[in-house]
């Protein structure tokens, strides 16, 4: 009798384990659980050039530098092996290398074929160019459609950067803004198609610019979006708007480029304010942003505007962060940061971008 309860407690013990297995099993998937892939950083670069404008061009002198040390220190995956991993569908077998990055270009340039390509080629690396479909081929500098496709050829994938490089937050007022403004994408979505046989449906936005109501819509058409905020890539992040570092301009200094390039996709949970586009009338805006914590101390948490400190005001894991001044017309980021505690040496990076158009309704170049 004795050995037949034994038996029977390690049989009871045993289903009780096997259940809870399940359950929790269960409960993730029904909790749309994701794997814990990692995080990626992407690189944003225009002109490989000394003879182009200086704020968003780096010498191919300089430009050689960073894939030397790419090449040494980080693994260079394709754009679409990133969005893959970090996507919602992924699995553990996708789990990123721990220092992946990904490098882009904006607007199709002729000097990336002629200065950028050689460079990239001596080491294998994918890489990305947004291009405009309207322009290449027809406006000074810029590919033609034969130097895509060979392009193509040697590897290169090549995405959407809307028909021809308009601010596409023009007239966001207007009743028919967000129908045009989605048509010109696929069109020039179908351009690409036509061209080079590829749709990736990624679409980077011209200047960087996006509000809420363009971001929602094309994740429901299926596009991924791309901004020109700074920050690295994971399952948490915004897939209508993912940061990118910009590589090139003030940003081309390879040391302050290295802290950037093993940053990590701060854990946030919740943002209060998702329009980054304001009015000229209301320019001074405030975010809250609810954290994970678990991998950082909140008073290691800084926020920067213009290089400064800013002054946060927490309540648990929310931390209010107030502009400390009216914007100016144009493009201006707020970045925060926090060391990790597991990770040493290695920084969480969000930047949240902010859109302010001239009294008129402009926007500047």
């Amino acid at each position: 009798m004795l050995l037949s309860r034994v038996s029977f407690n390690e049989m009871f013990r045993m289903h009780y384990f096997i259940f809870s297995v399940v359950f929790l099993a269960l409960f993730s998937t029904l909790a749309g659980a994701k794997p814990n892939v990692g995080h990626g950083v992407i690189l944003m670069y225009h002109h490989v050039s000394t003879d182009t404008p200086p704020s968003t061009s780096i010498s191919p002198e300089n430009f050689a530098e960073h894939m030397a040390y790419l090449a040494k220190n980080h693994t260079v995956i394709s754009l679409q092996r990133l969005m893959q991993s970090v996507s919602a569908e992924a699995t553990a077998k996708q789990k990123l290398p721990d220092n992946a990055v990904v490098i882009t270009f904006d607007d199709g340039y002729d000097n990336i074929a002629l200065n950028a390509h050689p460079i990239i080629k001596q080491y294998g690396f994918p890489y990305t160019i947004f291009i405009n479909p309207d322009l290449i081929g027809v406006q000074p500098r810029q590919l033609s459609w034969q130097q895509v496709r060979q392009l193509q050829s040697e590897g290169v994938s090549f995405a959407n950067h809307s028909s021809v490089h308009n601010h596409l937050l023009t007239g966001s007022d207007q009743p028919k803004w967000l129908e045009n403004t989605l048509a010109d994408i696929s069109k020039a979505e179908k351009r690409l198609k036509k061209e080079t046989g590829q749709s990736l449906k990624y679409v980077a936005y011209p200047y960087g610019e996006f509000n809420y109501q363009l971001k929602t819509a094309l994740r429901e058409k299926g596009y991924i979006g791309f901004g020109q905020h700074s920050g690295a890539v994971s399952t948490t992040s915004d897939f209508g708007a993912l940061p990118r570092f910009p590589a090139a301009g003030i940003y081309a200094n390879l040391n302050t480029l290295k802290v950037k390039l093993n940053s990590l996709a701060m854990p946030v949970i919740e943002i209060s304010n998702e329009q980054p586009q304001l009015s000229f009338e209301d320019r001074q805006p405030e975010q809250i942003l609810t954290l994970d914590l678990s991998d950082m101390l909140k008073q290691q948490v800084s926020c920067f505007y213009k290089g400064d400190s800013m002054i946060l005001a927490w309540q648990e894991n929310r931390v209010d962060i107030t502009v400390p001044e009216v914007l100016p017309v144009g493009r201006s980021r707020v970045n925060c940061t926090a060391p990790s505690i597991s990770k040493k040496g290695r920084f969480y990076w969000f930047s949240q971008p902010w859109f302010v158009p001239t009294e008129s309704g402009n926007w500047p170049d």
